[in-house]
C-alpha cells in the first residue's frame, strides 16, 4: 500500500520478538479511565497530544512494551484523537495478537494520515479501502483491515450460498424445503434455503447477500459471517415450527435478514464512526426493500395456496433472522480483530440462542402431539 516511513529502534526491536507480550488485563486500572481534565466533556476521546502526557506521567508504572504499544496506537490516529475503549481493549488483551502486533509496528505498518487521504491507489486498493469504510466505524481499524487484506481466502462463503440458490415453479415439492409434516428430517432447517418462492423472492436475497454479506465476509471472515448467517437461518426454521406450525418453509431470508439487520445495528450504534458515503439514504432503501419483501412474504402466506391444502410458506423465519442480527450478529460485527470468547455479551446471546434451540427442539418433539395438531400433507 505504498511506502511507509522506517519504524523507530524502539519500534523494530519490540516488532523483532516472536509474539507480543500478554498484556493483563490489571494494566488498564493503572492509567485513569479518560479524567475529567482530559475528557472535560465527557465525549469517550481524548486528544493524542494529552494522551502522550498521560502516558508520559504514568511511564515507570507501565512495561516498556505495553507504553511502545499505546504510544504507536496513538501515531496511528491521523484525526487527532483517540477513544478511551481503544486503550482498554489493548491493554486487557482483547485484541488479536495479529491487530496488537501491526499496531506495536505502528509508524511502518499504519500510515498517519487517513485512508481518504491516500493518493494513486489501484482499483483493488481503492475497493479494499471502499470495504473498509462501509463496514467499520473506527479508523485504526480501517487502517489495519487495509494494510492487511489479502484477499486470500476470497469471500468464498457468500458467493458459494448465493450460486447454490434457485427458484422452480414447484418448489414446495423440493425435498430441501421445510414442512412441518417432514420436520423429524433435520436437514430440512437449514436446506430449505437453497429453494426459493419465485424469482422476485430469490433477486432480492441474492442482492442483498451480494451487496451486504460480501464485504462483511471479506472484513470479518467466512467463519464469523457464516456462523451469523447459518444462525440466522436456524433461528428462522425453528421459530416458524413454534410460531407457525402448519406452515413450509423457504428462502434464505432468515440468514439474509441476519446479515443486514447486524449491519444496519452496527451503522446506528456506531453512526459518527462510520464514513460510509448517504449512510442515512441507503439506510432508507435497504429497510425500504426489506419491508416490502416483508410485506410480499406476509401476504403470500394468507394467498390462496397453489397447492391445496398445503399453504404458501411462512414469513416467521425473516423475524427469527432479525432477532439473531440484532443479537448475535451486532456482537461479531462490532468486535473486529477481538476476541469473541472475551466479550460478555457474546456468551450471553449464545446462551440465549442455545435455550431457544433446545425449547424449539422439545417443541418439536412434544408440542405437536400434545396439542393435536392437524397437519397438511405434503403436496
Amino acid at each position: 500500500m505504498g511506502e511507509h516511513p522506517s519504524p523507530g529502534p524502539a519500534v523494530a526491536a519490540c516488532a523483532e520478538a516472536e509474539r507480543i507480550e500478554e498484556l493483563e488485563p490489571e494494566a488498564e486500572e493503572r492509567l485513569p479511565a479518560a479524567p475529567e481534565d482530559f475528557d472535560p466533556g465527557n465525549t469517550g476521546y481524548i486528544s493524542t497530544g494529552k494522551f502522550r502526557s498521560l502516558l508520559e506521567s504514568h511511564s515507570s508504572k507501565l512495561d516498556p512494551h505495553k507504553r511502545e504499544v499505546l504510544l504507536a496506537l496513538a501515531d496511528s490516529h491521523a484525526d487527532g484523537q483517540i477513544g478511551y475503549q481503544d486503550f482498554v481493549s489493548l491493554m486487557s488483551n482483547k485484541r488479536s495478537n495479529s491487530f496488537r502486533q501491526a499496531i506495536l509496528q505502528g509508524n511502518r505498518r499504519l500510515s498517519s494520515k487517513a485512508l481518504l487521504e491516500e493518493k494513486g491507489l489501484s482499483l483493488s486498493q481503492r475497493l479494499i479501502r471502499h470495504v473498509a469504510y462501509e463496514t467499520l466505524p473506527r479508523e485504526i481499524d480501517r487502517k489495519w483491515y487495509y494494510d492487511s487484506y489479502t484477499c486470500c481466502p476470497p469471500p468464498w462463503f457468500m458467493i458459494t450460498v448465493t450460486l447454490l440458490e434457485v427458484t422452480h415453479p414447484r418448489y414446495l415439492k423440493n425435498s430441501l424445503v421445510y414442512h412441518p409434516q417432514l420436520r423429524a428430517q433435520v436437514w430440512r432447517y437449514l436446506t430449505y434455503i437453497f429453494m426459493h418462492a419465485g424469482i422476485e423472492h430469490l433477486g432480492l436475497n441474492v442482492v442483498l447477500q451480494l451487496l451486504v454479506g460480501v464485504p462483511l465476509e471479506m472484513v470479518h471472515g467466512a467463519t464469523r459471517i457464516g456462523l451469523v448467517y447459518v444462525a440466522g437461518v436456524v433461528a428462522g426454521s425453528l421459530a416458524v415450527s413454534v410460531a407457525d406450525m402448519t406452515a413450509p418453509v423457504v428462502g434464505s431470508s432468515g440468514g439474509v435478514y441476519a446479515l443486514v439487520s447486524a449491519h444496519l445495528a452496527n451503522i446506528v450504534m456506531n453512526w459518527s464512526g462510520m464514513k460510509c458515503q448517504f449512510k442515512l439514504l441507503r439506510m432508507a432503501v435497504a429497510l425500504i426493500c426489506m419491508s416490502m419483501e416483508f410485506g410480499r412474504a406476509v401476504w403470500l402466506r394468507f394467498h390462496p395456496s397453489a397447492y391445496p391444502p398445503c399453504p404458501h410458506p411462512s414469513f416467521v423465519a425473516h423475524l427469527g433472522g432479525v432477532a439473531v442480527g440484532i443479537t448475535l450478529g451486532v456482537v461479531v460485527l462490532r468486535n473486529y480483530e477481538q476476541r469473541l470468547q472475551d466479550q460478555s455479551l457474546w456468551w450471553i446471546f449464545v446462551a440465549m440462542y442455545t435455550v431457544f434451540v433446545l425449547f424449539a427442539v422439545f417443541w418439536n418433539i412434544f408440542a405437536y402431539t400434545l396439542l393435536d395438531l392437524k397437519l397438511p400433507p405434503p403436496p
